[in-house]
């Protein structure tokens, strides 16, 4: 002990002060260390779910994206299929426009040969009622200085049948 007391060491102050840390040591655990360390824990585990919670978003979100791609996917086939359908409905509507434009036209030229038919009868007709009447009238007065009336009505009549047919 006098090597302590050389050295200017008291061991009654060394035990005290060892007493006191002891005492500050046990006042700190359990009222400053304890608490600090619950509140890092509580802040680790609110760390460790929002980055949980960030990996269910991330994983989340790509399953998002993939089901938008393949949303996009059926829409661009469903967008074609409409494409295509539309082209083949619009050739076969051009088709039977075209078909029916056909057979307007047929129809109209068969209308129109009928009507000239008729106009070529007609005017047939009555091109030979005026040849008649030219020839009768013409036989008529040929034949006025050279035979008498009765005669002349006798043949007159026997050549307009035969005109006539």
């Amino acid at each position: 002990m006098d090597i302590l007391k050389n050295f200017g060491v008291d061991p009654i102050m060394v035990a005290a002060q060892i007493v006191n840390f002891l005492i500050i040591f046990y006042l700190l655990k359990k009222f400053l260390y304890k608490p600090v360390l619950g509140m890092l824990k509580k802040r680790e585990d609110k760390i460790q779910e929002g980055l949980k919670q960030a990996e269910e978003s991330r994983v989340m979100l790509e399953k998002t994206l993939e089901e938008e791609k393949k949303i996009l996917g059926k829409a661009q086939e469903t967008a074609k299929q409409i494409i295509e359908e539309s082209r083949s409905q619009a050739t076969e509507v051009s088709q039977k426009i075209e078909e029916d434009t056909k057979k307007q036209a047929e129809r109209i030229l068969l209308e129109a040969k009928e009507q000239i038919d008729q106009e070529s009868k007609n005017t047939e007709k009555r091109l030979s009622e005026q040849v008649s009447e030219l020839a009768e009238s013409m036989l008529s007065k040929s034949l006025e200085g050279f035979l008498g009336e009765k005669e002349q009505k006798q043949i007159a009549t026997k050549v307009i049948k035969q005109i006539k047919k």
